[in-house]
C-alpha cells in the first residue's frame, strides 16, 4: 500500500534553514506528481509546492524564492529545502500524492521561533 514518511522538521530560528524529506513506497514514484502541504494552528491546510513526474515545479507565492522542491526518483524520495524561514512558516508539513484518491504522510512539525 502507499506509504509516505516525512522527516527533517524541527525548531529553527528566523532566517534559518531546514530540509524536509518524504520517503515514498507502494507505488511507482517516478510516474506521479508529488506535493508538499502545510497546516498551521487554526488554519486550513495549504499547498506549498508541487513537482511533476518530469520535474516541473510550482510554489505558493508566500514561499517563492525561499523554498525549493526536488525529487530523487532512484530513491523514491521528495525534498523541500526551506531557506530564510519566517515565523509564519511554522506548521505541520505533509507529503501528498494523488492516485485516484489522495494519500498523506503523518506530517513533520516545523517551528520557526527565536
Amino acid at each position: 500500500q502507499v506509504q509516505l514518511v516525512e522527516s527533517g522538521g524541527g525548531l529553527v530560528q528566523p532566517g534559518g534553514s531546514l530540509r524536509l524529506s518524504c520517503a515514498a513506497s507502494g507505488f511507482t514514484f517516478r510516474l506521479f506528481a508529488m506535493y508538499w502541504y502545510r497546516q498551521a494552528p487554526g488554519k486550513q491546510r495549504e499547498l506549498v509546492a508541487g513537482i511533476t513526474s518530469t520535474g516541473s515545479t510550482n510554489y505558493a507565492d508566500s514561499v517563492k524564492g525561499r523554498f525549493t522542491i526536488s525529487r530523487d526518483n532512484a530513491k523514491s524520495t521528495m525534498y523541500l529545502q526551506m531557506n530564510n524561514l519566517e515565523p509564519e512558516d511554522t506548521a505541520i508539513y505533509y507529503c501528498n500524492v494523488r492516485k485516484i484518491v489522495a494519500f498523506w504522510g503523518q506530517g513533520t512539525q516545523v517551528t520557526v521561533s527565536s
